[in-house]
């Protein structure tokens, strides 16, 4: 079976979208037992496909079978049962409160879908990442349009041929393509975009949809930090550092970029995070078949010339042919090299250490506002000064990552790293329109809202006090 990715024509991708329209119109995708039924669909063909997608991603990214189980099949089968559970309360009419100035009348939000949703998926998690909008998508409503990562072709192709046997096009599809494709798309008249990748990428999107007045999610990046203070459990913080950063060969959004660890236990924190590497790969990560490869030797060659911005502190060993590059700790020769300016999004690791927790802040909010923090203390005080301070997307106290694998907390950026959010309801509301109504009673007129009231403007100005 072949995997490459071929472009997509214009004519093929328009005459999808004008089918996708229709049938939104025909209105089958409102009703809210074809929606339960697509998504209980969808859960049974993801674990009717398991031994397939986890060959896929070990094809194109070298997952082992438990960390495609866990960040992507798992995820998303979790995501299905939480929104099937829920849907019913999310998709009823939310009955508000009215002002003073309304007596008599009776207030609502209904949400409504928006009508042909377009998702665009990266290469990082590209099952997971795939699907997960899809889940919410289709729980508010709409008709559905993927486009896989052409980066990652083994698992592009079998989302495109597992939605093929099971859905029809004109209710979900899936459009593999590469560049070109995503202009095409990007051309249609989609009524919501739903965008994971990088932010140059992201900025293309947005005017794409500007010109439109398309509404958008952007799911996006940038350098995440990290911060050990010295009343850390240092052991623990070295283990679920090293886990946030290395999982997926660090090919993670929300990967912990660049450490800031006290000068207290910076050599501490180096030894136990060389030894949680070691308990997790062996001595070499390298020949070890669970430990995950660059997607790419593109990117591969990007990640490669960082180890030359600075200090390797412990790894930075490369293997070309497998495109696998052991995990990395190293201290950047200054501020300006690429490690401390780009988002990696690789297993290496640039180590800063500090004193004063007011300097780390002030770096932090000198640049673009993060995905993700992680900070790492046993001092209340400390967490409560650091997230007042700082704005960032999402993230941890004590831990990395796992913020975005609960359904009941939002996932999202902000500025630079991202718009809207999702994940659980939130993925839900991302995908609908809430549509507000107000029901007026006819028993009675207030005839003061007129303007040949003799009195209105003295009781409006009572009431609205």
């Amino acid at each position: 079976m072949t995997t490459a990715i071929e472009e997509t024509s214009r004519e093929i991708i328009h005459d999808t979208i004008i089918k996708q329209k229709q049938f939104f119109k025909e209105g089958s995708t409102k009703s809210l037992d074809m929606r339960k039924q697509t998504l209980q669909k969808l859960a049974d063909i993801i674990s009717k496909h398991e031994k397939e997608i986890i060959v896929a991603l070990k094809q194109d990214l070298n997952k082992s079978e438990m960390e495609s189980y866990t960040t992507e099949i798992g995820f998303l089968l979790e995501e299905i049962r939480f929104t099937l559970k829920h849907i019913d309360d999310w998709a009823a009419p939310v009955k508000v409160k009215t002002a003073k100035t309304h007596v008599g009348s009776k207030a609502y939000k209904i949400p409504e879908p928006y009508g042909s949703a377009l998702i665009i998926a990266p290469w990082n998690y590209p099952f997971q990442l795939a699907l997960a909008p899809v889940i919410g998508a289709i729980a508010a409503g709409n008709t559905v349009v993927i486009k896989p990562s052409e980066l990652t072709p083994h698992t592009s192709n079998l989302i495109s041929r597992i939605f093929h046997s099971h859905f029809d096009p004109e209710y979900l599809a899936v459009i593999e393509g590469g560049v070109e494709t995503t202009q095409h798309l990007l051309e249609q008249p989609f009524d919501y975009i739903f965008f994971t990748g990088s932010v140059p990428v992201g900025k293309v999107i947005m005017e794409a949809a500007a010109k439109q007045l398309i509404p958008v999610t952007l799911e996006l990046g940038g350098k995440s930090p990290c911060i050990v203070d010295d009343t850390a459990n240092i052991p623990l913080a070295a283990k679920r550092i090293a886990f946030g950063k290395v999982t997926n060969a660090g090919q993670t959004c929300v990967a912990p970029d660049y450490l800031f660890v006290h000068e207290n236990v910076k050599e501490r924190f180096i030894t136990e995070f060389q030894k949680a590497v070691r308990d997790f790969y062996g001595k070499n990560p390298l020949t070890n078949d669970s430990y995950g490869k660059i997607v790419n030797e593109r990117h591969f060659n990007r990640l490669t010339d960082y180890l030359q911005d600075g200090e390797i502190l412990t790894g930075g060993r490369v293997d070309h042919a497998s495109l696998k590059i052991e995990p990395t700790l190293m201290v950047p020769k200054d501020q300006t090299v690429p490690v401390m300016q780009d988002e990696i999004f690789g297993p290496i690791f640039p180590v800063l250490g500090y004193e004063d927790l007011n300097e780390v802040i002030d770096f932090i909010n000198d640049r673009p506002k993060p995905l993700a923090l992680y900070l790492f203390t046993s001092d209340d005080h400390v967490a409560d000064k650091v997230n007042e301070a700082v704005s960032y997307g999402g993230g941890c106290v004590n831990d990395t990552l796992m913020h975005l694998a609960t359904p009941y907390l939002p996932f999202g950026g902000v500025g630079e790293s991202g718009i809207g959010s999702y994940h659980g309801e939130s993925s839900f509301s991302a995908f609908s329109h809430y549509k507000s109504i107000l029901k007026q009673t006819t028993k009675f007129d207030a005839s003061f809202k007129y303007p040949n009231s003799k009195w209105g403007l003295k009781i409006i100005k009572k009431l609205m006090k």
